[in-house]
């Protein structure tokens, strides 16, 4: 049987604590630490779950269908890594995309450090080889490009709704929000996206437009917003209820304008009138940005939000010591 299955498993909470040790100084001030872990708890109480169901395993072996692959190599692995360091480690897929395979580290005995990324790419390899993962993925508060060697990779933007809301900002008078009742201007915002990918190809890599059955979830829970310039369709703002590295979010789910009307400076007044618009009650606004996207990640920052850190990659395609 995998080590996956045996008993040495960590709890929710020990890997809790451990995450929380990793969190940027700024988020420590947003909700308190004893409130905060529990959260943490759940969520890696969750992710346990992936390294000792193998009715998931095996879902996900018929799924992917990797050959000479054993269902239960799906399964995620806490191993050790070299002295007082374990890792719970996973493979995880792009977009659920087969071609696409990385290592995720989705749980720590201690926060890591540059010297244990030697150790932790032979164990990411050793357990997960037969796949061919591309990288292997881990959290950092560190700034963006503070840490030599490893590539950029997603960014986490956030700030307390109530501290946003607040903002003294003149929002234009035309410039409305209502909210969203129905389907009717999806066609426009992917169409809006399309015309952004042609005019910048690694756009499409970088953000998607919500589909129809994201639109609707948050449609039904009332935190999605048309944008109104005088009166008329000009994008979308809209988030949903998704707790967040041990946060009480509401995770961005689309910020739009659509071509018409960029350029005139709309851009961080849609935060402020999304955070006046969703009940604040102690919760965080919550966006996830490609590091790449830099447009996308100055717009989060004028409009208030903070980097509070992301993921970074360490290459797994090259052979060990080979130059970048």
């Amino acid at each position: 049987m995998p080590d996956a299955l045996s008993s040495s498993l960590p709890s929710p909470s020990a890997l809790a604590a451990v995450t929380l040790a990793m969190q940027h100084p700024l988020t420590r001030r947003w909700l308190p630490d004893e409130q905060r872990l529990p959260l943490l708890a759940d969520a890696h109480e969750e992710a346990l779950e992936l390294a000792t169901s193998l009715e998931i395993a095996a879902m996900r072996a018929a799924h992917f269908g990797f050959d000479h692959v054993e269902p239960e190599e799906y399964l995620d692995r806490w191993t050790a890594v070299s002295g007082d360091l374990s890792a719970l480690l996973s493979i995880r897929f792009e977009g659920l995309d087969r071609t696409r395979p990385f290592v995720n580290v989705s749980g720590l005995s201690r926060p890591w450090t540059m010297a244990d990324l030697p150790a932790l790419r032979q164990a990411a390899l050793g357990l997960f080889g037969a796949f061919g993962p591309h990288y292997l993925r881990l959290f950092s508060a560190e700034p963006i490009d503070a840490l030599p060697g490893l590539e950029r990779d997603r960014r986490f933007l956030a700030a307390p709704l109530a501290e946003l809301a607040a903002t003294s900002a003149d929002i234009p008078p035309e410039l409305t929000l209502r909210p969203t009742l129905d389907d009717t201007h999806l066609h426009a915002a992917q169409a809006a996206y399309a015309a952004t990918d042609l005019q910048h190809p690694a756009h499409a890599r970088q953000a998607s437009v919500l589909d129809a059955e994201q639109l609707a979830e948050a449609v039904e829970a009332g935190s999605m917003f048309d944008v109104l310039v005088g009166g008329v369709w000009a994008g979308y703002v809209g988030t949903l209820p998704h707790d967040k590295l041990g946060l009480p979010a509401d995770s961005v789910q689309e910020l739009l304008l659509t071509p018409a009307f960029r350029g005139r400076g709309y851009g961080p007044h849609l935060t402020t009138l999304l955070a006046r618009a969703l009940p604040a009650t102690g919760r965080v606004l919550f966006g996830t940005i490609d590091a790449d996207n830099r447009g996308a990640r100055a717009a989060a920052l004028r409009a208030g939000r903070l980097d509070v850190g992301g993921w970074v990659k360490m290459n797994l395609d090259r052979a060990e010591g080979q130059p970048r």
